[in-house]
């Protein structure tokens, strides 16, 4: 026994430092986050989803690389963007948005990407349905067209003697947009409020509506999901302050940049529930059977200095019921 004890010993030895060497040459997991703006533009999410994956245990840099790829405005260079992604490998794309989910998807059919928010999944062409996304694809939903009727029955609280309302939006064939729509008139016909549709496609286009929305006499404004607006959000906040017009919007981003009412999906927590797919793929799940997940947390938010500069006193009622109010 004595004689047998060293090789025991070495043995053990060995093993401990095999072992600890396997812990350190571990798979170091590559995400790509794909955004058609900047990071700065969108950094509550950005944020959410990083805390997301610190709480699951991930750390940049020791057992995940983060590839940021970031558009900045320019869609265009998504589909280079994209391509990048799959070039250097990664193990699953996370995509802000449609305009970053689709040149994901055209780019690549095995690396699995994981949906931030999509307003539509199905309609976008992304998953065959939200139970079963049967592909590389899956993630989560806004619910974005069904929150727009409430959208409207909050403008009619807050402006009792609304009468026309214009909605703001991007091509009116964009996935989810009819839907909207429906969902608006819905509101509307009881109450017999005129609905108005403004197509939003170019830059141009942000003025040319306001002065269209002034010219018919709009009381107030509706803002659908478009990627041609968020970048120019300060611009359509100021706009709508300037024409003393109340709007409220389809992004807290809108608000926080002097906007009047935000009402909608809460997108830190989607984002911090993204990376719970992201778990779970590097894990070994497939996309295909993890199903599309809905929106569970909403977000209520009034601007209180916005309120005044239009000269719109909100009615206490509604002021109660926000989960936030900036004064």
């Amino acid at each position: 026994m004595i004689k047998r004890l060293p090789w025991i010993v070495t043995f053990l030895l060995l093993a401990a430092s095999t072992f600890a060497e396997a812990q350190q040459t571990g798979k170091v997991s590559r995400i790509g986050f794909l955004i058609p703006v900047s990071l700065s533009t969108l950094s509550a999410r950005v944020e959410a989803f990083r805390q997301g994956l610190r709480e699951l245990g991930y750390v940049e840099g020791k057992n995940i690389v983060i590839e940021w790829r970031s558009a900045e405005g320019k869609a265009d260079r998504l589909p280079a963007l994209a391509a990048e992604l799959v070039y250097v490998k990664v193990d699953v794309i996370v995509t802000v948005g449609p305009p970053a989910t689709r040149p994901a998807k055209q780019a690549t059919a095995t690396i699995p990407i994981v949906m931030g928010h999509d307003d539509d999944p199905v309609g976008s062409g992304f998953v065959a349905s939200l139970s079963r996304p049967g592909g590389n694809i899956t993630g989560l939903s806004t619910l974005s067209p069904e929150i727009s009727g409430k959208q409207l029955e909050l403008l009619r609280e807050m402006v009792p003697k609304l009468s026309r309302v214009a909605v703001i939006g991007g091509d009116v064939t964009r996935p989810g947009t009819p839907q909207a729509l429906r969902e608006i008139n819905l509101a509307a016909d009881p109450f017999r409020v005129q609905v108005q549709y403004l197509e939003v496609r170019g830059l141009k286009d942000i003025e040319t509506a306001f002065r269209t929305a002034s010219k018919e006499r709009a009381d107030a404004i509706l803002v659908l999901s478009n990627e041609v607006l968020i970048p120019q959000r300060k611009q359509i906040a100021d706009r709508a302050v300037k024409g003393r017009l109340p709007t409220i919007y389809n992004r807290p981003e809108y608000v926080e940049d002097g906007g009047l009412v935000f009402y909608g999906v809460s997108y830190t927590d989607l984002y911090r529930r993204a990376a719970t797919y992201v778990d779970k793929i590097l894990k070994g799940a497939k996309p295909a059977d993890l199903p599309v997940e809905q929106p569970k947390k909403f977000e209520f938010v009034i601007n209180l200095k916005a309120a005044k500069q239009i000269g719109l006193t909100i009615p206490p009622n509604v002021l109660a019921r926000a989960d936030r109010v900036i004064k």
